[in-house]
């Protein structure tokens, strides 16, 4: 096993290790939406998981190695996109996709944390680009293919679509009390499919 310089989530493991890793990504979750990323304790994330402390800090070496390998296994574990032949309806299920998780009781608090934490930490920083790195391009070709079948203009950023119909969320999620409901996720939706359409996204825009 690879030391915690290595690449934190670049080994996909089996069996012990896998269930290992599975209960201290849980546990360092769990902290991270209790108490945030300063009180993120190897030493009390390994207690949880009922886990060596040697192992935690062999194979996380950090916190932020930690928070790292944990955004690459929530990348992992995220719902594949939804192709409805729509681009409407397509945004919608990525804003309901997107509301779900960050109103989600324990979630929501964990992505406040990590994105507090991105602020002031590099490492996190690029886990948390990596992070939405591969959830757009998950969700970019439903761009593409609304730009196939004459939807969107030619030169649309499917990419900058899709970040779009995030953004207004978690604008609300961290300046705002106000609950991410239902109305809140399909207004932004509408509002990049509107935006789309009048080549708000063109790359030469």
């Amino acid at each position: 096993m690879s030391s915690g310089a290595a690449e934190p989530g670049t080994v996909r493991p089996g069996g012990r290790t896998a269930r290992v890793r599975a209960a201290v990504l849980q546990a360092a979750g769990d902290m991270l939406a209790e108490a945030g990323f300063d009180r993120l304790d190897l030493a009390e994330v390994a207690r949880r998981a009922d886990v060596g402390k040697t192992t935690v800090y062999r194979r996380w070496g950090t916190p932020a190695g930690l928070v790292a390998d944990l955004l690459a296994d929530m990348a992992e574990q995220s719902l594949p996109r939804t192709e409805t032949g729509s681009l409407d309806a397509d945004l919608r299920a990525n804003a309901d996709l997107v509301r779900g998780t960050l109103a989600d009781p324990r979630q929501g608090p964990l992505f406040k944390a990590v994105i507090a934490a991105a602020t002031t930490d590099a490492g996190t920083a690029e886990a948390l680009h990596r992070f939405y790195e591969v959830r757009v391009a998950e969700w970019a070709p439903c761009v593409r293919q609304a730009v196939a079948r004459g939807e969107l203009p030619d030169d649309t950023d499917a990419d900058e679509v899709i970040r779009a119909v995030s953004a207004p969320l978690y604008y609300r999620l961290l300046t705002t009390g106000a609950a991410l409901d239902e109305e809140a996720a399909q207004r932004a939706a509408r509002a990049a499919a509107a935006a789309a359409r009048a080549g708000a996204f063109t790359r030469d825009g």
